[in-house]
């Protein structure tokens, strides 16, 4: 090892035979990349067969990663609220290819009667940005949320372009979710009843009072000129111009910041399906373990998994993401693997976080993979994440 290398953190859990290099890689983000904590679980057939986690939870106070420490993985959220509108589609609650205006009929103004749930769960809608003022008691009273998000009028006609809907896109799956589900229930509790009961996951779309503070793992900021340099140039120009796409749908109204709190490390009883979902590796990966097996343990309809497998279908002008200003796949609620994000094999499904989360499903080779940190790394392919993946054995990655 070089002499150079970090001193060797705590690290607690296992690799199964046959991942010890996953183990080795997971070191080595503490040795080499600069880790601080963070967790991977991997679960293949149904198997786990890796569980790491290690580091520090709080720079602040220095105390330890934990086996049950949780974090926030921002946009990785979304793979997870997806999630929640396949077992609706599964149940014969919602139609990928309907209108969405047939189940939430307000929405269907200012242009929007002919969107379909396809196109808004695949960034086609060009509501990546709230006009009206959207801030956090907007976001607690849910009824007023719908009225005001109903109203929005999109960019561009549905299926014209894709932008990247950073926050906005988790606010339209609860509504549509709310009212397609016959006890109206919201994302976050159906996502704890039908999905995190179930299979007995770490994972709150709605993170309640009782979780106390220290199992929570705070995230040590990113370097922003850092950031800015694994973004596409021009999507970094845009990223700080406040007319822009990009700032509009991240920076501002509310901006990714909202699931923080300063209290409470994160905020309590407030659902942000796009970015505020709060859990550890192990339950993103079992999650996915089991939409890449085949969904029994959820009642998964062999048709909604078809679906969520299947290529991404592009806008009328291509991949080009207006937001992030490079290409992207989107399908279904979920990123697809492509040249700019590549992950598992083509019928794989998942979702990235900013600062370095992933989780996704591979069908092909049956794995639910996930990793977690709350040391913020780059945008895209974060070195820690890319060789966690590929140090996994004869899997593409």
């Amino acid at each position: 090892m070089s002499t150079n290398a970090a001193p060797l953190p705590e690290i607690h859990g296992f690799a199964s035979k046959g991942f010890e290099a996953v183990r080795d890689a997971f070191i080595q983000n503490f040795t080499r990349r600069n880790e601080l904590g963070g967790a991977c679980c991997i679960y293949r057939h149904g198997e786990k067969v890796v569980d790491l986690w290690g580091g520090i939870r709080d720079k602040a106070t220095g105390s330890f990663w934990e086996e049950d420490t949780m974090t926030l993985v921002y946009s990785a959220t979304k793979g997870m609220a997806a999630m929640t509108l396949a077992v609706a589609h599964s149940r014969g609650w919602l139609d990928y290819e309907e209108r969405v205006g047939a189940y939430w009929p307000e929405f269907a103004q200012q242009g929007k009667d002919k969107m379909t749930v396809r196109h808004l769960l695949a960034h086609q809608a060009g509501l990546h940005a709230f006009h009206a003022k959207v801030d956090r008691s907007v976001i607690a009273d849910l009824d007023r949320l719908a009225q005001v998000i109903a109203q929005e009028k999109p960019a561009w006609p549905p299926g014209e372009r894709q932008s990247y809907h950073v926050i906005t896109l988790g606010f339209y799956e609860g509504e549509l979710l709310r009212r397609v589900d016959p006890q109206h229930r919201t994302l976050g509790q159906f996502f704890q009843d039908e999905i995190a009961t179930p299979l007995g996951l770490d994972f709150y779309i709605r993170l309640p009072e009782s979780i106390p503070n220290d199992k929570l793992a705070p995230l040590d900021p990113a370097d922003m000129m850092r950031t800015l340099r694994d973004m596409p140039l021009w999507g970094a120009v845009t990223t700080l111009y406040p007319r822009s796409h990009m700032f509009r749908a991240a920076v501002i109204n509310p901006g990714t910041q909202v699931p923080h709190d300063p209290d409470t490390v994160y905020a309590r009883n407030l659902e942000i399906p796009s970015g505020g979902g709060v859990g550890t590796a192990r339950a993103i990966a079992h999650a996915y373990g089991v939409f890449a097996n085949g969904g029994a343990e959820l009642d998964l309809r062999p048709e909604t998994l078809a679906a969520l497998a299947a290529p991404a279908v592009p806008p009328r002008r291509g991949f080009f993401d207006e937001c992030i200003k490079g290409e992207l796949r989107f399908s279904l609620g979920f990123m697809k693997p492509s040249k700019n994000w590549p992950f598992g094999h083509e019928d794989a499904y998942g979702a990235p976080g900013a600062g370095g989360a992933l989780g996704y499903a591979d069908p092909q080779t049956g794995i639910g993979y996930a990793y977690v940190t709350n040391r913020m790394g780059g945008i895209s392919g974060d070195p820690r994440d890319v060789a966690l993946r590929a140090a996994m054995p004869g899997l593409a990655a």
